[in-house]
């Protein structure tokens, strides 16, 4: 039976050999250009189909993205729905009440106002708190706006990352014996999201595939974790792994998930020029 030391002897051997351009990924992005996180769940779904393994993907964080489009919208009087549509798909919405009932013509500026000076803009960046500022405006436009501020407040405000996780289901089907609690605490690890994000960014900046075989996390020894980042030339925003037994096929899982990098950080790329 292979040692793990026998294991990582091959496994870089794998990482060596990889072509300079990523093999194809079995499914086509270009469709959810606009819905980033509806690619995100198919690639992992997909990565756990191809491979039979645990497969894992980690979102942009959403202040990585910025302002695609802010919708005004006047529910009823006094009561007023800020939307936010962010470059990575993400939507936000905040409601937002007033005193007396509020001019519709008022809204409909506001709408194309921030549309106007948001556009493009980073949430993380300080200038989505300035952007709306102008000494031409008049009180009333100034104190409306001053009352949409809590909404671009909020996206300004530091987010966690969403994980997205494929093929927990099946991944006990094919282990062996000697397997099987390997697997059971990996599916353990899984309820503790920062543990699994912790996993997930050890080797963040890594603009290549990677392999760990024995994992230095409790429980998880006998587990090996292939994985790629994904984001733009400049900048990492998320990385997707494959975890399973040590045992497993590391040409296809390096392969494949050198395949879904490349097509995310197209993804990617595109949906964020276009915001």
């Amino acid at each position: 039976m292979p040692t793990e030391e026998g294991y990582r002897f091959y496994a870089q051997g794998v990482l060596e050999r990889q072509e300079p351009r990523p093999a194809r990924f079995p499914l086509d992005l270009t469709a959810m250009r606009s819905e980033v996180e509806d690619a995100l769940q198919s690639t992992t779904e997909m990565l756990s189909q191809v491979t039979r393994l645990l497969a894992l993907v980690s979102a942009p964080k959403l202040e990585t993205a910025s302002v695609r489009h802010v919708e005004v919208l006047l529910l009823q009087p006094a009561v007023v729905m800020v939307v936010t549509i962010t470059s990575n798909g993400g939507v936000a919405k905040k409601l937002i009440t007033f005193a007396e009932p509020v001019d519709p013509g008022l809204a409909g500026w506001a709408n194309e106002y921030l549309n106007e000076r948001l556009a493009g803009v980073g949430i993380g960046s300080h200038v989505l708190r300035t952007r709306i500022e102008d000494p031409g405006l008049s009180g009333r436009e100034r104190d409306f706006l001053d009352a949409l501020r809590p909404a671009l407040a909020d996206l300004a405000l530091p987010s966690t990352q969403s994980l997205y996780v494929g093929g927990a289901a099946s991944l006990l089907d094919d282990v062996r014996a000697d397997e099987l609690e390997a697997c059971r605490r990996l599916l353990s690890v899984l309820e503790k999201r920062a543990a699994v994000l912790e996993l997930m960014t050890e080797s963040f900046d890594v603009r290549r595939p990677y392999v760990r075989i024995g994992l230095d996390h409790p429980g998880l020894h006998a587990v090996a974790l292939v994985g790629a980042t994904y984001g733009l030339p400049t900048r990492t925003l998320g990385s997707i792994g494959l975890l399973g037994p040590v045992r497993m096929d590391y040409d296809k899982a390096v392969r494949t998930v050198r395949a879904a990098a490349y097509e995310l950080s197209r993804l990617v790329e595109a949906a964020y020029e276009e915001a």
